[in-house]
């Protein structure tokens, strides 16, 4: 291998030098540097993936990786034209942020605090300009189409149909996202909010409405959700279910109404208390309205004509989306030898009270966490003398009869929790109402006797889904 040793090269004529032929490559020795060649604004982006804090050099790009935690770029001395580049390799700088820290007292951006690169997907280069000003970022560009999930923690997590999550909350809690996603990725979830069922009134009246139920699944585009989310904690309430009345002759009084749930915007009302008997001789309480309505409460004496009015259901109107409806009313009660009406639910009104207690409404279907299950079904009305009224399916309580009286009412299955069933009464204080399903939203069935328990309603839940993958 030849040497030349020279201070200079110049072209033998005119003004072009040509250093190698074409297929070379011109090479400076180890630890040369260049000048008067200047740079066209870019660099030569480093294979060397960045995890910890290092120093850059001028003219070079790094891929800095902050999964595992915060790295700092510390720059070079300042040279004017000195260049420095740094991309997010793994778009995490929003969760572990990128310091880069200049060398000394030197500025960045005309300041001398370091810069916090803390934008996921972020890149920038960074070009020394003069000692006034320091170090300016000449472009930068933040990746806007990278596909991004939900991420979130709250409730009881499941993993369904391999790429979805479900958060169940069977108490109050709250939804964390800790990333709101990507419209390439996902950033919306479906819901379920179903509140607390109404109680069971005593002595053969009004069972209770089942809660109002609120959902968005299943919801178009591949069920990938309707609301969006933005990376903040959501408060998640689980009303509870309404107190059945308490034993003793002509109460007088309706049962109580169950608690709302809630998610953000999404309010599910409670259902309404079942109504109860009246005597001396008048008309029975009627049933509270509700998410749905309370069945009606039955008079003496034992009219079969004079009907006591259930409760209203969908009450308090909703308003976005306002269809379809929370809930339906309850049914209506006649004189106390057949009963109450029949509690309203989810997907039907409350039976109506004649020629036996009413039966409770129908809850609705919905498999948001993969199960078939049906939710917030009202609960049976209790009798004197006839049959008592099933509870709906999705968790309603049965009705309670007395001895004299007919079959009592099955309690409502295929729920999370089915509810009670009612008893008949083999003794004066055996007529039991069951109760509603626990996080069913279902409501508590009529007891059949004064000196027995009605049931009380069954509490809420809310369940959220979203895709994660």
């Amino acid at each position: 291998m030849s040497k030349i040793e020279v201070n200079t090269v110049a072209p033998q004529c005119g003004t072009t030098l040509t250093l190698g032929e074409s297929g070379d490559t011109v090479v400076l020795g180890s630890g040369a540097s260049q000048s008067g060649f200047g740079r066209t604004g870019t660099v030569d982006w480093q294979t060397s993936i960045k995890t910890s804090t290092f120093t850059a050099a001028n003219g070079e790009g790094y891929f800095v990786n902050t999964t595992g935690g915060a790295v700092t770029v510390n720059l070079p001395a300042g040279s004017v034209g000195a260049i420095v580049a740094i991309k997010d390799y793994a778009q995490t700088f929003d969760t572990n942020a990128c310091t880069v820290s200049a060398n000394g007292s030197e500025k960045i951006e005309n300041l001398t605090a370091d810069l916090e690169l803390s934008t996921e997907g972020l890149a920038v280069t960074l070009v020394y300009a003069d000692a006034t000003r320091g170090w300016q970022a000449v472009n930068s560009n933040e990746v806007t189409n990278v596909q991004r999930f939900v991420a979130a923690t709250g409730g009881t997590i499941t993993t369904v149909d391999t790429n979805f999550k479900v958060h169940t909350f069977t108490s109050p809690g709250s939804f964390n996202v800790t990333c709101a996603g990507s419209s390439s990725g996902s950033n919306k979830v479906d819901y379920l909010v179903v509140a607390g069922g109404g109680g069971g009134a005593t002595q053969h009246a009004g069972g209770g409405g089942g809660g109002g139920f609120r959902g968005s699944f299943p919801s178009p585009g591949c069920n990938a959700g309707t609301t969006t989310v933005s990376a903040q904690a959501y408060p998640i309430t689980v009303g509870g279910g309404g107190a059945r009345t308490p034993t003793g002759p002509n109460v007088n009084t309706p049962a109580s109404s169950g608690g709302n749930s809630t998610w953000n915007t999404i309010t599910s009302a409670g259902g309404g208390g079942g109504g109860s008997y009246s005597n001396p001789p008048g008309a029975g309480t009627t049933g509270t309205a509700g998410g749905s309505g309370g069945g009606g409460g039955s008079r003496a004496p034992g009219s079969t004509t004079t009907q006591t009015a259930g409760g209203a259901g969908n009450t308090p109107p909703q308003s976005s989306p306002a269809s379809p409806v929370q809930g339906h009313a309850g049914g209506y009660g006649v004189g106390h030898q057949i009963g109450g009406g029949g509690g309203g639910g989810a997907a039907a009104v409350g039976g109506n009270a004649n020629p036996n207690a009413g039966v409770g409404g129908a809850g609705k279907q919905n498999n948001i966490d993969s199960n078939n299950y049906y939710w917030a079904g009202g609960g049976g009305g209790g009798s004197h003398c006839q049959s008592a009224g099933a509870g709906g399916i999705g968790g309603g309580g049965g009705g309670g009869t007395e001895s004299g009286g007919g079959a009592a009412g099955a309690g409502g299955g295929s729920a999370i929790n089915a509810g009670g069933a009612g008893e008949n009464g083999g003794s004066p204080n055996n007529s039991k109402g069951g109760n509603g399903g626990d996080n069913s939203g279902g409501g508590g069935g009529s007891a059949g006797n004064n000196n027995s328990n009605a049931g009380n309603g069954g509490s809420g839940i809310v369940i959220l889904r979203y895709k994660f993958q």
